[in-house]
């Protein structure tokens, strides 16, 4: 199991994969386990681990590429793919908010495969194909861009412990856990599950999109629901 459970949520299951569904609007943090994993990644683990002893609600900056990579995406679009991920596939890694974007941790490997797969698909740019890469939107101009970052790239890490002392609520949005780790070897999606779920997500706003177009503007004030999502 990679992530706290929100018990609100249908839950999704894969053999080998997590049993965790993430939370919509609940803050969760890691576990002592989750943060014994994160700190794994970087040269001086039980240096991180003092800090967050000391400072729990402290971000930190973790090297990428040994112990996981991550795809960096859009909010919105990174929230589409998690929808994905959790409603058709096999879950998600650990999967944090970080300053307008989603960060979806994935195994190590990933950001140097997934724009090869993405150029293979014809979904991606020719000059993304390294660590460190942005995959440019295709094929119908549905993908935005998202950041690979692997081998000699780091990210900044929520804190195991969400700050909800802060007196704004933006504030102590900025950074936080989605799906937080709560084991020392979580389930990590590679390239292949990432490429599935950014193609799904990019037709599922493509298909709404054109639903939308195909009817006339008629009362501006009037709500429409569309019911064909309703469960």
């Amino acid at each position: 199991m990679s992530g706290t459970r929100n018990p609100d949520l249908t839950t999704a299951h894969a053999p080998g994969g997590p049993s965790a569904s993430p939370g919509r609007s609940d803050i969760c943090g890691a576990t002592p386990e989750g943060a014994a994993w994160l700190a794994s990644a970087g040269a001086y683990p039980r240096s991180t681990l003092a800090l967050w002893a000391e400072r729990p609600h402290a971000p930190v900056v973790l090297p990428c590429g040994t112990a996981f990579d991550v795809v960096s995406a859009p909010a919105i679009f990174g929230r589409r793919m998690l929808d994905r991920l959790w409603e058709e596939g096999p879950g998600s890694g650990p999967v944090a908010a970080y300053r307008g974007r989603m960060m979806l941790f994935a195994a190590p490997g990933t950001a140097q495969r997934l724009p090869s797969l993405f150029e293979w698909e014809e979904w991606g740019s020719r000059d993304a194909g390294r660590p460190g890469s942005t995959v440019h939107a295709g094929r119908c101009g549905a993908v935005p861009p998202l950041l690979c970052h692997g081998t000699g790239d780091a990210v900044t890490v929520p804190a195991p412990t969400p700050d909800t002392s802060g007196p704004h609520p933006a504030e102590r949005l900025e950074s936080r856990w989605l799906v937080a780790p709560d084991t020392r070897h979580p389930w990590l999606p590679g390239p292949e599950i990432l490429l599935w779920a950014a193609v799904r997500a990019a037709r599922a706003a493509a298909s709404a999109a054109v639903r939308i177009s195909i009817f006339p503007p008629a009362d501006q004030d009037a709500k429409v629901y569309d019911v064909s999502r309703r469960r």
